[in-house]
């Protein structure tokens, strides 16, 4: 990277969020089959539930996995090194403010580290953001957006990788006031949890703004939580590179996020009284309704 990068040390793009304790809520929807892994998660599976209660694979806590990982990164970089230059200069050109963003998540055994990526929002002193990032509620940079829609901006975290801090597939790092649990493996640049929730920030945008924290912490984190441990308990080889090659196609599954809404509308509505729609079918239902352009996407 040229001598003119600057990187910051604080400030946030994704602020953390209180808890949302609505009963209805907590209680999730009802689990789709992921296609990433060889059986559903358990139905009604406790959100709070330790991800440290699901049993490893053996390749996701292997030596082997990490020769992999390393592997492939000092293949790809030679590749991948003019790519960086280009948008570390895009991004220093086209707003004020340094061009890496640094943040604090929780890794392996709950153990911290600084996650890197290329900065796509305007840079704030204060670091004050919206409590959950949709696509709509977020003052991007003028090539924020695009960096955005191929990945672009998650490219720094190859150097996580390299300092062992992630993995190529796992698990997607979160905000320690997110992680519903302990990782058994190194968090990943990609997932299975990452390619259903691919076009999550354009989803997310079409829920109304005072029901976005709750639906997010009741509904989404724990649907990504079960994905996580299904990733955990399974993985292999294949299925790391299978996630990593259909990454790299922008193979996203974008019809799980929907499938989600869907089954939690549909319960909620059975267990509303009679007339009444609660307010979380509501919000699932403003979302079902606006599903053809946002698949696109």
């Amino acid at each position: 990277m040229s001598a003119n990068v600057v990187i910051a040390s604080t400030g946030s793009e994704i602020s953390s969020s209180r808890s949302f304790s609505s009963p209805d809520l907590q209680r999730g929807a009802q689990t789709q089959k992921s296609p990433y892994v060889g059986k559903p998660a358990l139905a009604g599976h406790s959100p709070s539930m330790s991800l440290a209660e699901e049993r490893a694979s053996s390749w996701s806590q292997s030596g082997m996995k990490r020769v992999f990982d390393i592997a492939c990164v000092l293949l790809a970089l030679p590749l991948l090194i003019p790519i960086f230059l280009v948008v570390g200069l895009a991004v220093r050109l086209t707003s004020r403010g340094p061009v890496l963003f640094l943040q604090k998540r929780t890794g392996l055994h709950r153990r911290s580290f600084t996650i890197l990526k290329f900065r796509t929002m305007e840079h704030l002193e204060s670091g004050a953001r919206n409590k959950v990032t949709t696509a709509g509620n977020q003052r991007f940079t003028p090539v924020g957006p695009f960096l955005r829609r191929w990945k672009l901006d998650e490219l720094p975290q190859l150097l996580n990788v390299l300092m062992g801090d992630m993995s190529l597939v796992g698990p997607r790092p979160k905000l320690p006031e997110h992680q519903l649990g302990e990782l058994r493996c190194r968090p990943g640049i990609t997932g299975a949890a990452t390619i259903a929730f691919a076009r999550e920030e354009q989803i997310l945008a079409r829920l109304p703004h005072h029901h976005l924290d709750g639906y997010y912490h009741a509904i989404i984190l724990p649907a990504k939580l079960r994905l996580d441990k299904e990733y955990m308990g399974q993985a292999s080889f294949a299925s790391d590179l299978r996630l990593i090659v259909d990454t790299v196609l922008r193979r996203w599954e974008s019809s799980e996020i929907y499938k989600l809404l869907e089954a939690d509308a549909s319960e909620q509505q059975n267990k509303s009284p009679k007339g009444k729609v609660p307010t979380p079918t509501l919000v699932a239902s403003s979302i079902l309704g606006l599903t053809g352009d946002a698949a696109g996407d």
